[in-house]
Order: structure tokens, then C-alpha cells, then sequence
């Protein structure tokens, strides 16, 4: 084995509270420029096109979700015009069968709409934000009667807009994919495709950010919450291995894989730029029972996550339009409330931004030391890194707590900490100060 260099405890004491990782000025500049009017005026549109179903009308220039789809794909059109064609913009599509599942009742093509912004070092590695185009009434097979689908999931949809018109300003070394997902509400088609479009591209997708109902704040219980929001993501890959499953009897991890970490990188950023937010991590993939567009990104071993409102109003979901009992039934404009969407909206951008300015995570991270006092941490080194940072935090902690910046080495000792009594990950650091995601070891020094 090479040379660890060490770290003494009583150094660790004085620095270990610390990140060394930067604040950028560009952060804040990206959170100002998000509008919480272009979002209104988006959801907006989106709305007046009466029914988005996945089956409706595809014809009509003001109906359905043909119409819905060409107007999101002239918007990314639009921006890409003003950045000087910076976006590659297309429909990736697939073809679904009448009785696929017992939602398709015709046959259906699903369209989604790509915006590419290529990477100036990176340009096969990808950060996605997705919204939902699709809405859907009481009956999921309705595909004639008017679903405005104002927060499911206009909202997503307009906050992804928002965030290409607002990052298509600045170039980062890593590319974001801008992404309107179809087919949702029948199955998650929209995101299978996609997904499984990524893997025959040979895309290097770093994650997936699912924005699904990110508009509303007065919640069914009567709770009313500006200021919080909900991270969901699964504990570990479902495409993972047996004997990786086997190891984590014993070294641990059942809440540490990939999607895992980028909900925490998600919490940790947001924390740091918009400390009035209040992210609220949820271990589990989605809601009880439900799913979301992430899911399929999931299943095929992609990072994914959902980011979403922490308070549901369920009469407004998935609702024909009427009143009963004096309750207005329906996923109406009046019901979103634009400045949580903008602020969600900000949410996201200032994420791909960090992430799509960072260099790739570490690769082959390992651990060692058992029954010694202190613990060993190797690594391969990565592409446009300066620096890497060892994170560490109590084993039924959410977030990394702890850490410390190592320099521009492959092998760390942290002296005076023992192995059994935190969880350990490395993250690589760029000239920029921007951090990757966290790499969680999978890998054992032998002693």
C-alpha cells in the first residue's frame, strides 16, 4: 500500500465544522434572475391549452397536448435564439401500444422535449431537471375533458423553462438537460424513454433532478408552508449488485447510494444559498405507493430524485373540475402560488449550476480500519480536480456533517477517528471551488 498522509486529532478538532468548498457570486446572481412572473405567465399557457392528457388532441394548434408540446418546444427554441443557439433542442420519441398497460387505451406516441446545453469540458456527462408536459382528470383513460393541470404539473414544467432561460446565460464545464416529460400520468413512459434513450447514447448521467408539483402551499390538513420542501430519493440503487448488497451487512450503506447522495447535495447547496429554505429529505423513493418521473432514471441505475411541495392538497389532484360540499375540486391556475414556485424553480437551478461547474465525483473510493484508531480513505483521482474533500458524519445523521479538505492526494489518514462510528464519503474539488457529489466507498483496504 502507498503512503496515507495523516491527520492529527487535535487539527481535526479546530477544522472539522468547516466546508472547504466556496461560495460563487454567480449563485446568488442565478437565484435574483429566476421570475416568479415568466412562471406565472408559463403555467399560464400551459393551462389555457384546456387538456395536456397523453391522448388527447395532437392536431390542434390550441388544444391537447400537441399543442402543448410544439409551444414548450418553441420556448427552448426561443432561448437557445437568445444564447446564441446554445441549446439543441428536439422531441425524443416512442411508440406505445393501445392495451400497453390498462391507461392506453389507443395507441400513442410519446413525445418528450429535449434541450441539450453542452458542457465546454464535459460535454457527454449530464445534470437533467425535468417537468412533467401531461395532466390528467379523476379518470386516467379521460382524455377529452378539460385537465388544466395547473400544479400537476405545470408548475414543474414552467420552472424548467424558467431555469434554461436563466442558466442559458453561462456556460459550465459539465452539459444540463432541459427536459418536458411526457406520458407520466399513464405510466412514466415519458421518463422509461428517456432513460432508456441516456443509456443508448452512452450519456454519462450524473442525475436527475424530477420536478413534480412544485407550486403549492396550502396543504389538505390546512397547513400553510412557503418556506419548505420535499427530497425524495431511494436508498440504493435497484441495478446494484447481490454481493453489494451482501457487503452491507458489514460495512454499512443502506442509505447511502447514489441517489442519496444527490439529495444531499441538493439539501447541503440549498442550505448554503438559500438558508430560508427548509429541504426536508425523505427516505423513500416517492410518496406512499405513488411514483414520479425519477423512477424510471432509478431503473436503469441512474441517480434520480424528486423535488416537490412538502404540502399536498388532494383535492386538487387528479380531480374533475366541480364543487361538491363547498370544495372546489380541480388542479386550477388560482390554486398555485407563484413565488414557491419560483423559489423551488431557484432550487433547482442553483443545483445544476454547482453540479454542472464541478468536476466528476471520485471513482473507486475505498475504506480501511478495522480495529485501528484510525481510518484510511483511497481514491482514483478525477479529471479537472484540484482538491478533494473527506466528508464524514454520524451513522444515523442525514446529512455529511463533518469535514475536511485533503488536497490534491489519492490516500488520507484521519488519525483519532474510528471506523465504526461514522460513515465516510470523498467528493472532488475544481479551481472553482464548485464540489462534486459525494462518492460513498465501495471498495475495503485490507489491512
Amino acid at each position: 500500500m502507498k503512503h496515507f498522509y495523516a491527520l492529527g486529532l487535535t487539527v481535526f478538532l479546530t477544522i472539522s465544522f468547516h466546508s472547504y468548498g466556496q461560495q460563487d457570486v454567480k449563485i446568488y446572481q442565478i437565484i435574483e434572475a429566476i421570475s416568479a412572473d415568466r412562471i406565472k405567465k408559463d403555467i399560464k399557457t400551459l393551462v389555457d391549452f384546456g387538456t395536456r392528457h397523453t391522448l388527447s388532441d395532437t392536431i390542434s394548434q390550441s388544444r391537447g397536448i400537441g399543442a402543448a408540446r410544439r409551444w414548450i418546444k418553441s420556448e427552448f427554441e426561443s432561448i437557445s435564439t437568445n444564447c446564441n443557439g446554445c441549446l439543441e433542442v428536439f422531441y425524443q420519441k416512442n411508440f406505445i401500444p393501445k392495451g400497453d398497460n390498462q391507461r392506453i387505451v389507443k395507441d400513442v406516441w410519446i413525445n418528450n422535449v429535449v434541450a441539450i446545453q453542452r458542457g465546454t469540458k464535459f460535454p457527454n456527462r449530464f445534470i437533467i431537471m425535468s417537468g412533467d408536459i401531461d395532466s390528467r382528470v379523476s379518470d386516467p383513460t379521460n382524455f377529452t375533458s378539460d385537465s388544466p393541470g395547473a400544479n400537476d404539473n405545470a408548475s414543474g414544467m414552467a420552472g424548467t423553462i424558467e431555469a434554461a432561460r436563466v442558466l442559458s446565460k453561462y456556460k459550465f464545464e459539465n452539459s444540463i438537460i432541459y427536459v418536458g416529460l411526457a406520458g407520466e400520468e399513464q405510466g412514466l413512459y415519458g421518463g422509461k424513454g428517456l432513460a432508456e434513450y441516456a443509456l443508448e447514447q452512452n450519456w454519462d448521467v450524473i442525475g436527475i433532478l424530477n420536478n413534480d408539483m412544485i407550486g403549492n402551499i396550502k396543504g389538505v390538513d390546512g397547513v400553510i408552508d412557503n418556506r419548505s420542501f420535499r427530497i425524495f430519493s431511494e436508498p440504493t440503487p435497484p441495478t446494484e449488485s447481490e454481493e453489494r448488497r451482501r457487503a452491507r451487512r458489514f460495512y454499512g450503506g443502506e442509505v447511502d447510494g447514489i441517489s442519496r447522495q444527490l439529495a444531499r447535495y441538493v439539501f447541503k447547496t440549498t442550505k448554503s444559498y438559500m438558508p430560508e429554505m427548509n429541504p426536508m429529505m425523505v427516505y423513500r423513493l416517492d410518496r406512499f405507493a405513488r411514483g414520479g418521473h425519477h423512477r424510471p432514471f432509478n431503473d436503469v441505475g441512474f441517480a434520480g430524485i424528486r423535488i416537490m411541495e412538502t404540502h399536498e392538497n388532494y383535492t386538487q389532484q387528479h380531480q374533475d373540475i366541480r364543487t361538491e360540499n363547498g370544495i372546489n375540486y380541480g388542479d386550477t391556475f388560482e390554486h398555485v402560488n407563484f413565488d414557491y414556485a419560483k423559489k423551488l424553480t431557484a432550487v433547482n437551478a442553483i443545483n445544476l449550476a454547482s453540479i454542472a461547474s464541478a468536476p466528476p465525483a471520485p471513482k473507486e473510493v475505498k475504506i480501511g480500519g478495522m480495529v485501528e484508531p484510525n481510518v484510511r480513505l483511497a481514491w482514483n483521482k478525477v479529471d479537472n480536480a484540484n482538491g478533494y474533500i473527506i466528508y464524514w458524519r454520524d451513522t444515523t445523521s442525514p446529512t455529511w456533517d463533518y469535514s475536511r479538505y485533503v488536497g490534491d492526494v489519492d490516500q488520507f489518514i484521519l488519525e483519532g477517528i474510528v471506523i465504526d462510528n461514522y460513515f465516510f464519503g470523498v467528493a472532488a474539488v475544481g479551481n472553482n471551488g464548485f464540489e462534486s457529489i459525494v462518492s460513498f466507498p465501495e471498495g475495503i483496504i485490507r489491512n
